[in-house]
């Protein structure tokens, strides 16, 4: 298996993956959403044998504070072909692209995922406390990417217009 960035020519396999995963369209069209806007960060593949079995997007946000706009980034969504799930591709992915993101100089990354899932990779509901969203606070979740990153933020996430969430 190998992880790779996207490719424009990779859309249609990405959204497929999306679809299989997810068995609905929404993640997929988040993600030609996300694109449009011109929002991502970050967008991975995870290839086995030459075929994308699946994709991890990273997207520009912010957290919005007294002080002004703190730059984050959004982990969403992850997405794995049915046949490939519960073989670590998804964590693998996401190992991945927070490894790059890193290297890259971003501080904080947020999901809104399962509480008993995303703690494996540091993400945690106590880290986002300061952080006002529209979420179950037990199932949304922050990163420090580099230490102390979050010390002293406090305000409203905001999201790209994608998410259509209100403000």
């Amino acid at each position: 298996m190998i992880f790779r960035d996207e490719q424009p020519h990779d859309r249609e396999q990405v959204r497929m993956v999306n679809e299989s995963a997810f068995g609905r369209r929404d993640e997929a069209d988040l993600v030609d959403r996300l694109r449009e806007e011109g929002a991502v960060l970050l967008s991975l593949l995870a290839e086995d044998d030459h075929h994308i079995i699946g994709h991890v997007l990273f997207s520009s946000m912010s957290v919005e504070t007294a002080q002004g706009p703190v730059a984050a980034v959004s982990l969403a969504p992850i997405a794995v072909l049915p046949d490939h799930q519960g073989r670590k591709v998804g964590s693998r992915l996401v190992r991945h692209g927070l490894a790059v993101l890193r290297d890259r100089g971003e501080r904080i990354v947020i999901v809104l995922g399962h509480k008993e899932y995303f703690p494996r990779f540091g993400f945690s509901a106590e880290k986002a406390r300061c952080l006002v969203s529209p979420f179950p606070p037990e199932s949304f979740m922050a990163l420090e990417l580099s230490n102390g990153a979050l010390a002293g933020i406090e305000g409203a996430v905001r999201y790209p217009a994608a998410f259509a969430l209100s403000h």
